[in-house]
């Protein structure tokens, strides 16, 4: 399994119906398989931004508790979108859709997202933060973006790999990786540990 030779004996397990995600594991070059479960993503309202994404991540896991074999490693994983205090999962609707983007445009949102690795006999949690800055989106180019891409499977209501990245980011502050959803330098590091 490329450079990890400490997970040769190992069975990675994704627990994501996200195709950005599977693709990012695919071009590391790592083999696994899809395993997902229905969660519903809800935590305390006390929490911290960057605790949000890693409680989420566990929350996951949590749902494969005593189905995992001995050689089986389960990666879950979550993305919150935050702009000042408000945190953004994914739209409910086009409104709110439009609604997000409009908050986000001409400003910068902090993507933040977190990771749980569990097998087991043990589970390590994770996050990253990438500071993200919109342009002055137009009323136009949001419609259009929501229409034409459906972005309602991400949270914040957009991904920064499809056509509002294109036309819309103007610079990051971070690992681009952690805005499509899985920060993969962060993930390999803590493979090579684990």
């Amino acid at each position: 399994m490329s450079f990890l030779n400490n997970l040769s004996n190992r069975k990675l397990v994704l627990a994501s119906k996200s195709p950005r995600r599977q693709q990012l594991l695919r071009e590391m070059d790592l083999t696994f398989e899809i395993r997902t479960k229905e969660v519903e993503e809800i935590f305390p309202a006390e929490l911290k931004r960057q605790e949000i994404p890693e409680f989420l991540a566990k929350l996951k896991a949590g749902a494969f508790k005593g189905q995992l074999a001995e050689d089986e490693i389960l990666i879950t994983s979550d993305t919150v979108v935050c702009i000042g205090d408000k945190v953004m999962n994914k739209p409910s609707d086009r409104t709110e859709a439009i609604q997000m983007l409009s908050d986000l445009s001409g400003k910068k949102h902090t993507v933040y997202t977190g990771v749980s690795l569990t097998s087991k006999e043990k589970q390590v949690t994770f996050s990253d933060a990438t500071d993200v800055y919109f342009k002055n989106l137009t009323p136009g180019e949001i419609e259009y973006y929501i229409d034409q891409h459906r972005p309602f499977d991400k949270a914040g209501a957009y991904g920064i790999q499809e056509w509002i990245g294109y036309i819309g980011i103007e610079k990051i502050e971070g690992s681009y990786f952690t805005v499509v959803g899985l920060p993969v330098q962060k993930l390999y590091a803590e493979l090579c540990k684990f």
